[in-house]
């Protein structure tokens, strides 16, 4: 059994299930709001290219690298976005959430921190993981104002560490969470969700 079984996760009207070439279109769409792909900055698919990064996304979850999630609207079934478990490392119990990316009309709501409950819940109090961890571009400010507003600590930043989609070589900024911080970062979520008026700008780690 892999350490991280594909499985649906669900909670105040988002749900995560495994990604499947079923969600290819509503993939497509999500994408489309706003032209995603243009954003030097992200692994967002241009639309021509779904059904390629899903096939991608299958083939990283047989290798056991990555698990990938459709994020789901649960009361009319749209796909809002893309999010995954990834570089799985079972012998140490870490996992990374990244790979994250939102429908324009869906950033800045409660999507994106509802969605990062759910994998850190599952990953913390089922998994049993010791760590979590997140990496972004080192331009990608918003992400990493995110995973910081999480509780995520700094880890550093790798130095020449991959190429964005324009053929730059782009600074890789680590971050993590360790299970004894989880608790209180659990408890900050919780709070910024059960606001009457959440006015946090919850961008996509």
């Amino acid at each position: 059994m892999a350490f991280v079984e594909p499985l649906t996760l669900s909670a105040r009207g988002v749900r995560l299930e495994p990604l499947a070439l079923a969600h290819e279109a509503g993939l497509r769409a999500a994408a489309s709001d706003g032209e995603l792909w243009k954003l030097r900055i992200t692994s967002v698919p241009e639309p021509h290219e779904t059904r390629q990064y899903i096939q991608d996304a299958l083939a990283m979850r047989d290798a056991g690298h990555r698990l990938a999630f459709a994020v789901i609207d649960s009361a009319n079934g749209h796909v809002l976005g893309c999010t995954s478990y990834h570089d799985i490392v079972p012998a140490i119990k870490r996992v990374e959430i990244g790979w994250t990316w939102y429908a324009q009309s869906s950033q800045r709501s409660h999507v994106n921190t509802t969605a990062k409950l759910l994998l850190l819940t599952h990953a913390f109090e089922v998994l049993g993981c010791h760590v979590v961890g997140w990496r972004t571009d080192n331009f990608n400010f918003a992400s990493q104002a995110a995973i910081e507003r999480l509780g995520a600590k700094k880890d550093g930043v790798i130095r020449g560490h991959a190429l964005r989609r324009d053929g730059t070589i782009r600074d890789t900024v680590m971050y993590s969470m360790r299970s004894g911080e989880w608790p209180e970062a659990k408890a900050q979520l919780l709070y910024l969700l059960d606001k009457p008026r959440n006015l946090q700008n919850h961008h996509a780690a």
